[in-house]
């Protein structure tokens, strides 16, 4: 067949054409795309797992949500490919109340929870009718609660779950301090007015706050470490393998373990303290 030089033209143009389509399809293919909540993980992609990525030809991306619901929501609906800004309590029970098919990855290491104040020096020192305020999401809630049950500001109901915990199962407050649940990303806000505030690490390094100005910090359980998370579907596919090797990778662990790194500071997954403890003889 003779093709004009038109038809000749017009054909170049549609291989051209399909042949940029397949290399952008192929660019996709390797873009990585991370939801993060403020705070230092989106630092965290960025420093510590991005670069082994990149050494592997993929193009990673850090997408900020401004709350705890959307990155699960983008998650499942494929708009993002991981996200890192939960715990596995939080996400497990997340997933449970949405039907999401979403899984824990790899736990990383987290900037745990802080009591918060302006007006205080010492916890003891709140009195009767001081305001507390703390996370309204009920995973955060009752981790709040707890917390607050260490410092011996309260006590919980014995047969309750405490990992269910809602203020109608506080058993005793002898202070007589009230509790104020609200949105997690507004408690920094509220220092200027509360007595005080439990603040999750990430939104406290979003709001400028430093882990060694807290009045007390909680010791953080395995499973309120925080947590990269993929879509269930995806655990065996090649990039979730990657993403899970970067961060084993001991480039990841020097960026961590760098001193002058706020991720210095961090509580560390057990996986990546067995890591680094000294061989058995």
């Amino acid at each position: 067949m003779i093709l004009t030089h038109t038809a000749r033209g017009l054909l170049a143009a549609g291989l051209i054409a399909f042949g940029l389509q397949i290399a952008q399809a192929q660019d996709d293919a390797k873009t990585i795309v991370f939801g993060v909540a403020p705070g230092p993980y989106g630092d965290m992609v960025n420093q510590a797992i991005k670069p082994e990525l990149t050494k592997k030809g993929y193009k990673v991306v850090v997408r900020e949500f401004s709350d705890y619901v959307q990155p699960n929501m983008a998650l499942a609906n494929g708009s993002i490919d991981a996200n890192l800004f939960q715990h596995t309590l939080y996400l497990e029970k997340f997933a449970a109340d949405k039907n999401l098919k979403v899984s824990g990855l790899i736990i990383v290491p987290t900037a745990s929870m802080g009591f918060y104040s302006r007006k205080l020096t010492a916890i003891n020192q709140l009195k009767k009718g001081d305001v507390v305020t703390l996370s309204n999401d009920p995973t955060n809630l009752a981790r709040g609660l707890r917390f607050l049950a260490t410092l011996g500001l309260i006590s919980i109901k014995p047969d309750i779950d405490p990992t269910k915990a809602s203020e109608r199962d506080i058993a005793e407050n002898p202070r007589g301090i009230v509790f104020k649940p609200l949105e997690a990303a507004q408690l920094p806000r509220t220092l200027d007015s509360a007595s005080g505030a439990l603040v999750n690490g990430n939104f406290a390094f979003a709001a400028g706050l430093k882990l060694s100005s807290a009045l007390a910090l909680e010791t953080l359980d395995e499973n309120l470490k925080n947590v990269i998370a993929v879509r269930t579907a995806d655990l065996n596919q090649p990039f979730v393998k990657d993403i899970k090797a970067a961060v084993e990778s001991p480039a990841y662990a020097a960026v961590i373990n760098e001193p002058s790194s706020v991720f210095s500071q961090f509580q560390k997954p057990a996986w990546m303290q067995e890591a680094a403890a000294p061989a058995k003889p």
